[in-house]
């Protein structure tokens, strides 16, 4: 039966997806985000109407076909869009993976943090991947749309009061977020989390432009060049005196 607790909206999945968490990741990406970040490559996902409906046994069913392939590391992971603006019925499916012994993964930007996503975070997901956006209210406004990046901040500082996993995600884009000084202010700002494993550096891509031209949106960062190996050389080696490991992606 259908109810509103157990049905996610679903952009799109990936079955066999390698960058999304670790080991080999089943990826259930949900429709639906209020931030409408300048590179965004599935802007079709930001819309909370649309997608397809699933019931999270559904899910759960896919996810238990996929477990021999997910070895000791892998798992699920639920990106977006926004995970967590469906927190209320992620927490019955994340509930019913940790029955089935499914290591649990969401990738999130951290702006919601209310009863249903911390209790989603603290009891239910093994890991959290944290995509910090900016470092600079100024700079959040402008790559998100949205003002007040301490949201995403004190969902950081929740995870690391739970004492469970997280890793940082960060998009490296030349002349808006590579500057050397806000590397060593996200360097700074999370030095001392304990549970913090990693931070992946997201090389800036173009990939979702034709995505943009298709809903008729024009795709501010045309003129952004991609990244140089030897300025992703210099953002891994500035982060590296601050994080346990820095991932290229």
């Amino acid at each position: 039966m259908k109810t509103a607790e157990n049905i996610l909206r679903v952009h799109s999945i990936e079955s066999f997806g390698t960058h999304d968490g670790p080991g080999i990741r089943f990826i259930v990406f949900l429709q639906g985000c209020k931030l409408k970040c300048l590179y965004c490559h599935n802007p079709d996902s930001i819309a909370t109407s649309g997608g397809k409906e699933y019931h999270i046994e559904e899910l759960v069913q896919m996810a238990i076909k996929m477990k021999p392939y997910f070895g000791k590391k892998g798992g699920v992971t639920v990106s977006g869009g926004e995970p967590l603006l469906q927190a209320k019925s992620l927490i019955p499916f994340f509930k019913r993976l940790k029955e089935e012994g499914i290591h649990t993964n969401i990738d999130t930007n951290g702006r919601i943090l209310n009863h249903f996503s911390t209790e989603l975070l603290d009891d239910y997901a093994d890991l959290i991947m944290l995509d910090i956006k900016h470092m600079t209210e100024k700079g959040y406004v402008s790559l998100t749309g949205q003002a007040n990046k301490k949201i995403a901040f004190n969902l950081a500082k929740h995870r690391e009061d739970s004492g469970k996993k997280m890793w940082l995600r960060y998009v490296l884009i030349p002349g808006l977020t590579s500057d050397p000084e806000l590397l060593h202010q996200l360097g700074n700002h999370f030095k001392d989390y304990s549970s913090i494993e990693q931070i992946e550096l997201q090389p800036y891509h173009k990939l979702g432009v034709h995505k943009w031209e298709a809903l008729g949106w024009d795709y501010e960062l045309k003129d952004a060049r991609e990244n140089t190996e030897e300025e992703l050389q210099q953002a891994s080696d500035i982060l590296s005196h601050y994080f346990k490991k820095v991932k290229v992606n």
